[in-house]
């Protein structure tokens, strides 16, 4: 029973830094900006294939971080702590609103470049997937990381199927204070981030 509720709480501490780590409410608002003029059938047509970009990317990004660490004879704290740096500055971007749109030509395939990355999927976010991944020890672990990142992901998806009507119903006011929520939230997970970086650099404990 006690293995249960742990595995429960750690499956849900995981899903919800990863939830919000892929910053749902700029995605939208750059989906839908990114899109209008769109028929919905083109839109949640689009919506499935950057699912389908992130989830191959984010799973990639998860389990390959033990090997590029090794590749490059990087430490994962020192991974943290320079991701945990991206990490606070996409927060602290979101909370203040200064991130750049980008309206790319739309007869060209947008839903990979530059929806899935690195709108989605960008800098901090790469970074991030890579330090929590090699966090995991074990295949429990693993397993419940990788459903996880799914869930989270599935998120991210299934708000992107209803942007059309998340914006009707929140409007861009609505959006754009979740999307400052979301800046605070990030700009605290880079902050433990970095801390746990800097005490596994100097050997505290």
């Amino acid at each position: 029973m006690g293995d249960n509720m742990t595995n429960e709480l750690h499956f849900l501490s995981i899903w919800l830094k990863l939830f919000f780590v892929l910053t749902p409410p700029f995605g939208l608002t750059m989906f839908l900006s990114m899109t209008q003029g769109y028929e919905e059938p083109r839109r949640r047509k689009l919506a499935f294939v950057v699912t389908f970009s992130v989830t191959f990317l984010s799973l990639i990004l998860f389990f390959a971080g033990r090997q590029i660490f090794a590749l490059f004879g990087i430490t994962v704290d020192s991974f943290r702590i320079g991701a945990g740096a991206l990490l606070f500055l996409s927060g602290v971007g979101l909370v203040k609103g200064n991130h750049q749109i980008h309206h790319p030509d739309k007869t060209g395939d947008i839903a990979v470049v530059p929806l899935a990355t690195p709108i989605i999927v960008g800098p901090a976010t790469m970074g991030t997937l890579l330090v929590m991944g090699s966090e995991l020890e074990g295949f429990i672990d693993r397993a419940i990381g990788c459903l996880a990142l799914l869930l989270a992901v599935a998120g991210i998806g299934a708000i992107l199927l209803m942007g059309s009507l998340i914006h009707r119903i929140l409007g861009d006011r609505g959006i754009n204070v979740l999307s400052k929520l979301t800046g605070l939230i990030l700009c605290a997970l880079a902050a433990q981030m970095i801390m746990t970086g800097v005490q596994g650099f100097m050997g505290i404990s």
